[in-house]
């Protein structure tokens, strides 16, 4: 999706209601998500030796919305176990799509770049909050 066909006025004005916190976990999962794709390529590459394949962990990787939103998971568990649902409630953040809002919001602020088949629609519905962060039941 090309970035004229945002609703970037809809992206600033819900970005506006998630805590600063939102945005720091999103940037500490940003780099939790590399480091977990980069680990995982590794292993790819040590499985594949005996052909002449290496791995691929060094430069630049892009990083989709859904592995993004897998690696937020992870990071919530591994930081707050149980409560991870009830921390990112209260930062306001309470389905995949929230953690796309943050993302593009880091884009209108030149954090972060998209690709051109980057879409806010890739963080819809990757996965049920009540089922990843134990249960909590979430707004629909």
């Amino acid at each position: 999706m090309k970035s004229t066909e945002i609703d970037w006025a809809r992206v600033r004005r819900r970005a506006a209601e998630l805590s600063d916190e939102a945005f720091d976990f999103v940037r500490d999962g940003l780099k939790h998500t590399v480091s977990m794709l980069q680990a995982a390529e590794v292993r790819v590459g040590d499985a594949a030796a005996n052909g002449g394949a290496r791995a691929c962990g060094t430069g630049k990787r892009h990083v989709t919305g859904r592995e993004l939103c897998e690696g937020l998971r992870d990071l919530a568990g591994q930081r707050w176990g149980m409560l991870a649902g009830t921390v990112l409630r209260r930062w306001g953040i309470e389905r995949t799509e929230d953690f796309g809002t943050i993302v593009y919001a880091m884009i209108d602020r030149r954090e972060l770049k998209a690709s051109e088949t980057d879409s806010p629609a890739d963080f819809k519905d990757v996965y049920e909050f009540a089922g990843a962060f134990g249960g909590v039941a979430f707004r629909a």
